[in-house]
């Protein structure tokens, strides 16, 4: 009976001595805080002060701070951690705190929505010329080069069930003078075409939920092959920058895209001060910066393609005031780099506006 008793006793005293050592396990049993709270809003180009809180008389030898996964520094102490934000893309970003302590190590997480440093600059429009335009065209993708305007318009011929009859879906090369169509191709009257860009003697068109996408030979329309598009949600916008693709897919991202393989390399989130901006939609490259259409909205606005930040925002609301029962909404923008002129229409729109982007007041 006593050596029972004394078993006893020695397997508490293990047992109190490991729930000891598990106490002093900081990544188990030290109850840390975090701020800036999971989901506060900081615009780009301000600080951003990151507090750490742990009980009372817990020293850390270390802490080692992370946004995504870049590194942002570290601390002797848990004292206040302070760094600019204007380098980073906008978007939801994760913070991490690694927090040492001898051979202990605790990690404490929060998020922030790094939103664009200022409101948008707001701009208007004037009318310099106007232009015929093919009514039939529910335009998805429009480009200017070498005198000729590019088209895609999107429809289903045959749509996929609960889909309504809305046309075939086209490529089509246009005069600009005149609005004539001087080539088209139809595409496949169970897809709905979407964006498009030229790359060298190429034009790439996505598609909207079919997750494919059609390459052709500029000059005679013929396909010279098909890819997987598997990026994003669908198939939106495109544009070119020279050296890589956007797309955009319906939300507020736009992907960058290898201008050979089609395939994802990066990408951004569009912000303005205040919020996200989700249906971005026909894109153009102009002067280094992305011009979107918002898909509904008689707006476009200019994004800066490497942060995300909305710089701009035009005001279209009376571009095209008398609309015909069967216009749609705004959406297409084309750019002469040459004389820089921009074009804008609409689906099914019976004009073509050349337009100047000025401040409003003038």
């Amino acid at each position: 009976m006593n050596k029972k008793i004394i078993l006893l006793s020695f397997c508490a005293v293990l047992s109190l001595y490991a729930c000891r050592q598990k106490t002093n396990t900081p990544e188990e049993n030290t109850t840390f805080t975090i701020t800036p709270e999971a989901g506060s809003n900081v615009n780009s180009g301000k600080e951003l002060v990151i507090q750490l809180g742990a009980p009372s008389g817990y020293r850390a030898d270390s802490v080692v701070y992370q946004m995504d996964n870049n590194r942002l520094g570290m601390k002797k102490d848990l004292s206040a951690f302070t760094f600019k934000t204007d380098s980073f893309p906008l978007g939801i970003k994760q913070i991490t705190a690694n927090v040492y302590q001898g051979k202990n190590a605790a990690q404490v997480t929060t998020n922030v929505v790094l939103l664009a440093a200022k409101a948008p600059e707001e701009l208007t429009y004037q009318v310099e010329k106007v232009f015929p335009h093919d009514t039939s065209c529910y335009t998805e993708g429009l480009l200017y080069q070498d005198g000729f305007l590019y088209e895609s318009g999107g429809g289903y011929l045959k749509p996929p069930a609960g889909q309504e009859v809305t046309g075939q879906s086209s490529l089509r090369k246009t005069d600009l003078i005149t609005g004539k169509v001087l080539k088209k191709v139809m595409v496949d009257p169970t897809i709905f075409a979407e964006g498009i860009s030229i790359v060298g003697n190429k034009i790439i068109q996505l598609t909207w939920t079919e997750k494919i996408g059609y390459v052709y030979d500029k000059d005679s329309f013929k396909i010279l092959n098909t890819f997987n598009n598997n990026v994003g949600e669908e198939g939106w916008g495109m544009c070119f920058d020279g050296k890589k693709l956007y797309m955009d897919d319906k939300t507020n991202r736009i992907w960058f895209l290898n201008k050979d393989t089609y395939r994802q390399t990066g990408f951004i989130d569009v912000y303005d001060d205040k919020k996200a901006i989700d249906s971005i939609n026909e894109l153009e490259y102009i002067g280094g910066k992305i011009y979107a259409n918002v898909y509904t909205k008689d707006i476009i606005l200019q994004i800066d393609p490497k942060t995300g930040a909305v710089l701009q925002k035009v005001d279209l609301a009376n571009l095209y005031r008398d609309r015909l029962p069967n216009a749609d909404v705004l959406n297409g923008i084309a750019y002469d780099a040459k004389t820089d002129r921009i074009f804008i229409t609409g689906k099914k729109w019976p004009h073509l506006f050349q337009v100047k982007f000025v401040k409003k007041g003038m």
